[in-house]
Protein backbone atom coordinates (compact mmCIF):
# COMPACT_ATOMS: atom_id res chain seq x y z
CA UNK A 1 0.00 0.00 0.00
CA UNK A 2 2.79 2.09 0.79
CA UNK A 3 4.34 1.50 -2.70
CA UNK A 4 1.59 2.73 -4.33
CA UNK A 5 0.64 5.75 -2.78
CA UNK A 6 5.05 6.41 -3.28
CA UNK A 7 4.30 6.02 -7.08
CA UNK A 8 1.27 8.04 -7.04
CA UNK A 9 2.89 10.59 -5.67
CA UNK A 10 6.08 10.79 -7.82
CA UNK A 11 3.67 10.75 -10.81
CA UNK A 12 1.80 13.76 -9.82
CA UNK A 13 4.80 15.51 -8.97
CA UNK A 14 6.22 14.73 -12.88
CA UNK A 15 3.10 16.09 -14.04
CA UNK A 16 3.09 18.98 -12.18
CA UNK A 17 6.49 19.88 -13.16
CA UNK A 18 5.27 19.07 -17.03
CA UNK A 19 2.38 21.41 -16.71
CA UNK A 20 4.82 24.47 -15.27
CA UNK A 21 7.36 23.31 -17.71
CA UNK A 22 5.17 23.74 -20.57
CA UNK A 23 3.45 26.38 -18.95
CA UNK A 24 7.21 28.45 -18.49
CA UNK A 25 8.04 27.28 -22.08
CA UNK A 26 4.93 28.66 -23.45
CA UNK A 27 5.58 31.54 -21.70
CA UNK A 28 9.40 31.98 -23.08
CA UNK A 29 8.48 31.22 -26.58
CA UNK A 30 5.70 33.66 -26.79
CA UNK A 31 8.31 36.86 -25.26
CA UNK A 32 9.49 38.85 -27.96
CA UNK A 33 12.95 39.75 -28.43
CA UNK A 34 13.37 43.60 -28.99
CA UNK A 35 16.63 45.84 -29.76
CA UNK A 36 18.16 46.27 -25.89
CA UNK A 37 17.60 42.34 -25.86
CA UNK A 38 20.03 41.36 -29.01
CA UNK A 39 23.46 41.66 -27.90
CA UNK A 40 26.15 41.93 -30.51
CA UNK A 41 30.11 41.20 -29.60
CA UNK A 42 32.58 41.34 -31.89
CA UNK A 43 35.70 39.21 -30.72
CA UNK A 44 38.69 39.97 -33.31
CA UNK A 45 41.79 41.53 -31.61
CA UNK A 46 42.62 43.52 -34.08
CA UNK A 47 39.49 45.88 -35.00
CA UNK A 48 37.77 46.11 -38.09
CA UNK A 49 34.34 47.24 -39.51
CA UNK A 50 33.66 45.24 -42.57
CA UNK A 51 30.04 44.61 -40.63
CA UNK A 52 29.05 46.55 -37.49
CA UNK A 53 26.57 45.81 -34.80
CA UNK A 54 23.01 47.51 -37.07
CA UNK A 55 24.27 44.90 -40.27
CA UNK A 56 23.84 42.30 -37.58
CA UNK A 57 20.71 43.34 -35.86
CA UNK A 58 18.93 43.76 -39.56
CA UNK A 59 20.13 40.14 -40.65
CA UNK A 60 18.12 38.75 -36.97
CA UNK A 61 15.14 41.08 -37.94
CA UNK A 62 14.60 39.45 -41.07
CA UNK A 63 15.42 35.74 -40.49
CA UNK A 64 12.68 36.72 -37.39
CA UNK A 65 10.01 39.16 -38.68
CA UNK A 66 7.40 38.56 -35.54
CA UNK A 67 10.73 38.97 -32.85
CA UNK A 68 9.26 36.13 -30.90
CA UNK A 69 11.76 33.64 -29.09
CA UNK A 70 9.41 30.62 -30.60
CA UNK A 71 9.61 31.57 -34.02
CA UNK A 72 14.02 32.07 -34.00
CA UNK A 73 15.44 29.08 -35.66
CA UNK A 74 19.00 29.56 -34.06
CA UNK A 75 21.18 27.17 -36.18
CA UNK A 76 19.47 28.64 -39.37
CA UNK A 77 20.43 32.34 -38.20
CA UNK A 78 24.41 31.07 -37.45
CA UNK A 79 24.24 29.71 -40.92
CA UNK A 80 23.36 33.20 -42.20
CA UNK A 81 25.88 34.64 -40.72
CA UNK A 82 28.83 32.51 -41.13
CA UNK A 83 27.62 32.57 -44.87
CA UNK A 84 29.02 36.42 -44.68
CA UNK A 85 32.38 36.85 -46.61
CA UNK A 86 33.61 39.05 -44.21
CA UNK A 87 32.90 36.58 -40.97
CA UNK A 88 35.09 34.05 -39.73
CA UNK A 89 32.93 32.72 -37.07
CA UNK A 90 29.90 33.10 -35.55
CA UNK A 91 28.05 31.77 -32.58
CA UNK A 92 24.62 32.66 -31.55
CA UNK A 93 22.49 31.33 -28.07
CA UNK A 94 19.37 32.69 -25.83
CA UNK A 95 19.71 33.16 -22.35
CA UNK A 96 16.99 32.19 -20.00
CA UNK A 97 15.95 35.90 -19.52
CA UNK A 98 15.17 35.91 -23.83
CA UNK A 99 18.52 37.72 -24.41
CA UNK A 100 19.61 36.80 -27.64
CA UNK A 101 23.75 36.64 -28.05
CA UNK A 102 25.40 36.54 -31.14
CA UNK A 103 29.33 36.48 -30.65
CA UNK A 104 31.08 37.35 -34.05
CA UNK A 105 34.60 37.04 -35.09
CA UNK A 106 35.43 38.94 -38.53
CA UNK A 107 38.63 38.23 -41.11
CA UNK A 108 41.66 40.35 -40.19
CA UNK A 109 43.29 40.99 -43.75
CA UNK A 110 47.10 40.69 -43.73
CA UNK A 111 47.03 41.26 -47.61
CA UNK A 112 45.25 43.29 -50.22
CA UNK A 113 45.98 41.20 -53.44
CA UNK A 114 45.52 42.48 -56.56
CA UNK A 115 45.24 40.26 -59.56
CA UNK A 116 44.47 40.24 -62.99
CA UNK A 117 43.10 43.48 -62.42
CA UNK A 118 41.25 42.72 -59.96
CA UNK A 119 41.37 43.73 -55.54
CA UNK A 120 40.83 41.54 -52.92
CA UNK A 121 41.53 40.56 -49.31
CA UNK A 122 43.32 37.52 -47.74
CA UNK A 123 43.65 37.17 -44.26
CA UNK A 124 46.15 34.81 -42.30
CA UNK A 125 44.80 31.46 -43.53
CA UNK A 126 44.66 32.18 -46.51
CA UNK A 127 40.91 32.80 -47.61
CA UNK A 128 40.31 35.23 -49.88
CA UNK A 129 37.19 37.55 -49.31
CA UNK A 130 35.89 40.74 -51.06
CA UNK A 131 36.81 44.47 -50.20
CA UNK A 132 34.71 46.23 -49.08
CA UNK A 133 32.52 50.01 -50.17
CA UNK A 134 32.21 51.54 -46.86
CA UNK A 135 35.39 50.17 -45.30
CA UNK A 136 39.12 49.92 -46.30
CA UNK A 137 41.61 48.08 -43.89
CA UNK A 138 45.54 49.22 -43.96
CA UNK A 139 47.13 46.53 -44.65
CA UNK A 140 50.10 45.69 -47.58
CA UNK A 141 49.51 45.50 -51.26
CA UNK A 142 50.53 42.91 -53.50
CA UNK A 143 50.38 42.94 -56.41
CA UNK A 144 51.02 39.97 -59.75
CA UNK A 145 50.70 36.63 -60.53
CA UNK A 146 50.16 35.11 -56.63
CA UNK A 147 49.21 31.48 -56.36
CA UNK A 148 46.91 30.15 -53.94
CA UNK A 149 49.13 27.68 -52.48
CA UNK A 150 51.24 30.30 -51.46
CA UNK A 151 48.62 32.69 -49.71
CA UNK A 152 49.94 31.41 -46.31
CA UNK A 153 53.63 31.97 -46.80
CA UNK A 154 52.95 35.67 -48.15
CA UNK A 155 50.84 36.21 -45.07
CA UNK A 156 54.15 34.60 -43.18
CA UNK A 157 56.00 37.48 -44.41
CA UNK A 158 53.82 40.12 -44.64
CA UNK A 159 53.57 39.31 -40.41
CA UNK A 160 57.07 39.20 -39.62
CA UNK A 161 57.31 43.16 -41.65
CA UNK A 162 54.87 44.29 -39.85
CA UNK A 163 56.51 43.14 -36.10
CA UNK A 164 60.04 44.24 -37.68
CA UNK A 165 60.75 47.93 -36.99
CA UNK A 166 63.28 48.43 -39.64
CA UNK A 167 61.43 46.16 -42.11
CA UNK A 168 58.16 48.27 -41.90
CA UNK A 169 60.05 51.54 -42.25
CA UNK A 170 61.37 50.47 -45.16
CA UNK A 171 59.21 47.80 -47.32
CA UNK A 172 55.75 49.24 -48.28
CA UNK A 173 54.89 46.50 -50.71
CA UNK A 174 55.27 43.57 -52.87
CA UNK A 175 55.44 42.58 -56.66
CA UNK A 176 55.39 39.19 -58.25
CA UNK A 177 56.78 39.17 -61.40
CA UNK A 178 56.87 35.51 -62.97
CA UNK A 179 59.03 33.49 -60.11
CA UNK A 180 60.26 36.15 -58.56
CA UNK A 181 59.07 38.45 -55.36
CA UNK A 182 60.26 41.96 -55.12
CA UNK A 183 60.04 43.57 -52.38
CA UNK A 184 58.76 47.74 -52.90
CA UNK A 185 60.74 50.39 -50.61
CA UNK A 186 59.62 53.49 -49.38
CA UNK A 187 63.28 55.38 -49.79
CA UNK A 188 64.17 55.70 -53.40
CA UNK A 189 63.07 54.25 -56.78
CA UNK A 190 64.58 50.46 -56.13
CA UNK A 191 63.23 47.16 -55.36
CA UNK A 192 64.54 44.30 -53.12
CA UNK A 193 64.46 40.98 -54.95
CA UNK A 194 64.16 38.07 -52.73
CA UNK A 195 63.37 35.42 -55.30
CA UNK A 196 61.21 32.64 -53.27
CA UNK A 197 59.65 32.78 -50.59
CA UNK A 198 62.19 30.64 -48.82
CA UNK A 199 64.75 31.69 -45.64
CA UNK A 200 63.18 34.90 -45.75
CA UNK A 201 64.86 36.15 -42.22
CA UNK A 202 68.67 35.02 -44.43
CA UNK A 203 67.39 37.43 -46.92
CA UNK A 204 66.10 40.64 -44.98
CA UNK A 205 69.22 40.26 -42.50
CA UNK A 206 71.40 40.56 -45.75
CA UNK A 207 69.58 43.89 -46.77
CA UNK A 208 69.33 45.27 -43.47
CA UNK A 209 73.63 45.06 -43.50
CA UNK A 210 73.77 46.18 -46.65
CA UNK A 211 71.49 49.65 -45.46
CA UNK A 212 73.40 49.81 -42.40
CA UNK A 213 77.52 49.60 -43.86
CA UNK A 214 76.84 50.87 -47.02
CA UNK A 215 73.45 52.28 -48.17
CA UNK A 216 73.42 54.74 -45.40
CA UNK A 217 76.35 57.00 -46.93
CA UNK A 218 74.52 56.35 -50.47
CA UNK A 219 71.80 58.35 -52.35
CA UNK A 220 69.06 55.49 -52.25
CA UNK A 221 67.77 56.71 -55.51
CA UNK A 222 71.34 55.35 -57.17
CA UNK A 223 70.35 52.05 -57.20
CA UNK A 224 67.61 50.28 -59.34
CA UNK A 225 67.45 47.24 -57.68
CA UNK A 226 69.11 45.05 -55.09
CA UNK A 227 68.92 41.36 -55.31
CA UNK A 228 69.68 38.85 -52.42
CA UNK A 229 68.03 35.65 -53.11
CA UNK A 230 71.30 34.80 -53.84
CA UNK A 231 73.29 33.32 -51.35
CA UNK A 232 75.88 34.92 -49.16
CA UNK A 233 75.87 38.09 -51.80
CA UNK A 234 74.16 41.08 -52.53
CA UNK A 235 73.61 42.59 -56.37
CA UNK A 236 73.13 45.52 -57.09
CA UNK A 237 71.50 47.53 -60.29
CA UNK A 238 72.20 51.30 -61.12
CA UNK A 239 69.65 53.39 -61.83
CA UNK A 240 70.20 54.68 -65.37
CA UNK A 241 68.39 57.99 -64.99
CA UNK A 242 70.45 59.08 -61.71
CA UNK A 243 72.68 61.41 -62.96
CA UNK A 244 75.67 60.94 -61.04
CA UNK A 245 75.44 57.33 -62.14
CA UNK A 246 76.40 58.62 -65.84
CA UNK A 247 79.82 58.28 -65.76
CA UNK A 248 80.07 54.91 -64.32
CA UNK A 249 77.67 53.80 -66.90
CA UNK A 250 79.80 55.23 -69.40
CA UNK A 251 83.01 53.54 -68.27
CA UNK A 252 81.05 50.27 -68.22
CA UNK A 253 80.08 51.18 -71.59
CA UNK A 254 83.52 51.15 -73.09
CA UNK A 255 84.60 48.31 -71.13
CA UNK A 256 81.96 46.30 -73.28
CA UNK A 257 82.86 48.15 -76.23
CA UNK A 258 86.44 47.28 -75.78
CA UNK A 259 85.51 43.28 -76.33
CA UNK A 260 84.13 43.50 -79.73
CA UNK A 261 86.91 46.01 -81.36
CA UNK A 262 89.67 44.08 -79.92
CA UNK A 263 87.96 40.43 -81.95
CA UNK A 264 87.97 42.40 -85.34
CA UNK A 265 92.15 42.09 -86.31
CA UNK A 266 91.87 38.47 -85.34
CA UNK A 267 88.93 38.36 -87.85
CA UNK A 268 90.67 40.49 -90.56
CA UNK A 269 93.97 37.54 -89.95
CA UNK A 270 91.46 34.79 -90.55
CA UNK A 271 89.90 36.60 -93.48
CA UNK A 272 93.63 37.49 -95.22
CA UNK A 273 94.59 33.44 -94.28
CA UNK A 274 91.85 32.31 -96.72
CA UNK A 275 93.63 33.05 -100.23
CA UNK A 276 96.64 31.29 -98.45
CA UNK A 277 94.84 28.32 -96.93
CA UNK A 278 93.37 28.01 -100.66
CA UNK A 279 96.83 27.65 -102.34
CA UNK A 280 97.59 25.32 -99.16
CA UNK A 281 94.80 23.59 -100.08
CA UNK A 282 95.07 23.41 -103.70
CA UNK A 283 99.21 22.67 -103.77
CA UNK A 284 98.14 19.59 -101.02
CA UNK A 285 95.35 17.88 -103.22
CA UNK A 286 97.81 17.56 -106.17
CA UNK A 287 99.41 15.26 -104.55
CA UNK A 288 96.91 13.36 -103.70
CA UNK A 289 94.67 13.00 -106.57
CA UNK A 290 97.50 12.21 -108.49
CA UNK A 291 99.57 8.99 -107.87
CA UNK A 292 102.16 9.76 -110.35
CA UNK A 293 105.47 10.25 -109.56
CA UNK A 294 105.40 14.19 -110.92
CA UNK A 295 103.62 14.69 -107.07
CA UNK A 296 106.82 13.78 -105.84
CA UNK A 297 109.22 15.59 -107.65
CA UNK A 298 107.02 19.36 -106.76
CA UNK A 299 108.34 19.14 -102.68
CA UNK A 300 111.83 18.58 -104.05
CA UNK A 301 111.42 21.69 -106.28
CA UNK A 302 110.15 23.92 -103.23
CA UNK A 303 112.77 23.26 -100.81
CA UNK A 304 114.01 26.66 -100.72
CA UNK A 305 111.11 28.56 -99.24
CA UNK A 306 110.96 26.53 -95.99
CA UNK A 307 109.71 28.71 -93.91
CA UNK A 308 106.61 29.09 -96.41
CA UNK A 309 105.02 25.37 -95.98
CA UNK A 310 105.29 25.68 -92.20
CA UNK A 311 103.07 28.59 -91.76
CA UNK A 312 100.45 26.94 -94.55
CA UNK A 313 100.90 24.41 -91.75
CA UNK A 314 99.87 26.00 -89.01
CA UNK A 315 97.28 27.59 -90.77
CA UNK A 316 95.77 24.12 -92.32
CA UNK A 317 95.68 23.36 -88.31
CA UNK A 318 93.68 26.32 -87.30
Amino acid sequence: MKNKYRILKIAITVIILGFLLSFSLKKFSGQKITDNKISVKMNEKTPVYFIDEKDIREIVNKENPSRKVGDLNIPELEKKINALPAVDSANVYLNLNGKLNLDIKQRVPVFRLNKDGKDFYVDEKGTEFPISRTYSHPCMLVTGDVKKDEYEKLAELVEKIDKDDFSKKYFIGISKYKDNYSLLTSEGNYRVEIGDLDNIDFKVKGFKTFVEKYLVYQDPQKYKMISVKYQNQIVTTLNPYFKENDSILKASHKDLAKAPVAAVPVKKAEVSSKPEVKKANSASLKPKENTKPKAVVKPKETQKPSAKPKSKAKVKIE
